[in-house]
């Protein structure tokens, strides 16, 4: 990853010799170990490792690109001589000459305090056995316990033709734990609980841990002391714990502009009121430690407070440097890729519904009968039509302004713009999220949130007579 400016210099002057108004190298180095705990015993430690480098030379919106796991200044030469024989076919040469490079500030925004590799094995193992013991004393009813332990550090340098070097460090700590529970009938029910930030090992605190397990434990045994949600449409409200799941997936991948540009239903809607005027929606890369905030995207951009939708009006889109150039725009620092072998695309990071000035308590109690969304579970959306469907894994119905009984099997039904235009109460709260978000064949760390929000009217789809879902 440590070469000089002129060998820097060399590989982009040569990979452009032919053609091309952009290059960039980008190096990347990743170690990560992950630990799993199933069913009563440790099914070991996982130690994987990464490195190799990338080359992609831009010329409008066409790419050529190319990458080695042996990332030399000999090799990386020689990808830049292949990629300028390619771009001499294919487009227009622009004399562009590197010489100087500057590089950017480490912005701060995941500082952290104990590297991963300077914890040992038991110390790793001591966590997973505390979220264990936890689980275990928390409930007879509880027969399945796994744990998820994972740490992860990226460094990536990245060096481009307008002469930016960027140097980053991105730590992803995650912890999960999964319970089931079992009636007497020998039905299952699944709880599900878990954290990750861009943090170091001080991530993995005993108040997380315990926490973490609590919930697990909790929503197994909820479901299985609930009974069958009941189908049709009702006031739904989502707590700000639900995290933002509802807000990345039908709202959030629909305003990344290569999304938009397929045809996503935010296209051609910049300016105009789409939502609520009490929603503003924001991606955010600057929220200091959070799973998806980074110093710099992986085209060089410094990431940014990106307000998509604001009080209900599209102030804009997510980019990458070639849809901002399609769309006469800046690039706003979400151009991300999984790894050293993938080109970068659009991607969400932090994205949220951003807080409004009700009281939670004052939501519940507007509502005489509905449906209360603690957690949400997985699901699937469309992101031209704006269509999903969301399983709810922690649910309670609303009568008379207050929590009742619990419910399981349950789903909303819904499009997320109309959504976004009912809403009609906005909490003062906001709760996070975190996952892995898959796009394209890749993932990426991200996190979600949102405020206590009321829907007026939403379909909710149950458990109908004879069992089935």
């Amino acid at each position: 990853m440590n070469l000089s400016h002129e060998e820097y210099s060399d590989i982009l002057n040569k990979a452009l010799s032919n053609g091309g108004e952009y290059a960039e190298i980008f190096f990347e180095e990743v170690y990560s170990n992950f630990i799993i705990y199933d069913n009563g015993k440790f099914e070991g430690s996982n130690f994987s490792s990464r490195k190799g480098a990338s080359l992609r030379v831009v010329d409008g919106d066409e790419t050529i690109f190319a990458h080695t796991n042996n990332p030399n200044y000999e090799n990386l030469l020689q990808l830049s001589e292949n990629l300028s024989k390619s771009a001499s076919s294919m487009f227009k040469k622009n004399n562009i000459k590197i010489e100087n490079f500057e590089k950017l500030e480490d912005r701060g925004l995941n500082d952290y305090d104990i590297n991963f590799n300077d914890i040992g094995m038991n110390q790793k193992i001591e966590k997973i056995n505390l979220a264990v013991n936890t689980c275990k004393e928390y409930d007879s009813r509880i027969k399945q316990i796994t744990v998820r332990y994972g740490d992860t550090q990226r460094k990536v340098k990245i060096i481009n033709s307008e002469g930016k070097i960027v140097e980053d460090i991105r730590n992803y700590p995650i912890f999960y734990v999964v319970t089931i529970a079992k009636n007497e009938n020998d039905e299952m029910f699944t709880g599900l609980s878990g954290n990750s930030e861009n943090k170091g090992f001080e991530f993995f605190t005993d108040e997380m841990i315990i926490k973490a397990s609590k919930e697990a434990c909790n929503q197994a045994i909820v479901q299985l002391e609930g009974e069958d949600a009941p189908a049709g449409e009702f006031t739904v409200i989502l707590s700000a714990e639900a995290g933002g799941t509802m807000v990345h997936e039908a709202c959030g991948h629909g305003m990344e502009a290569d999304l938009v540009l397929s045809g996503s239903v935010y296209r051609d809607k910049v300016g105009k009121k789409i939502a609520s005027e009490k929603i503003t929606v924001i991606d955010d890369g600057t929220l200091p430690n959070k799973r998806g905030t980074l110093n710099y995207d992986d085209e060089c951009n410094k990431t940014e407070k990106t307000v998509l939708i604001e009080n209900g009006v599209l102030k804009g889109y997510m980019h990458s440097r070639i849809t901002a150039k399609k769309f006469g725009v800046e690039p706003t620092g979400n151009g991300r890729r999984e790894t050293y072998m993938h080109l970068p695309i659009v991607r969400m990071r932090n994205t949220l519904i951003a807080p409004g000035k009700d009281d939670p308590d004052e939501i519940l109690k507007s509502v005489e009968n509905g449906i209360f969304v603690k957690k949400m579970g997985g699901g699937q959306v469309d992101v031209i039509s704006g269509d999903f469907q969301f399983g709810i894994s922690e649910g309670y119905l609303i009568e008379n302004g207050k929590l009742t009984k619990a419910i399981r099997g349950a789903s909303l039904v819904g499009n997320g713009l109309k959504v976004l235009q009912s809403i009609d109460m906005v909490g003062n709260d906001l709760g996070f999220a975190v996952g892995t978000c898959g796009k394209d064949g890749q993932g990426a760390p991200v996190s979600d949130a949102q405020p206590t929000v009321r829907i007026p009217k939403m379909v909710v789809g149950g458990v109908v007579k004879g069992g089935d879902k």
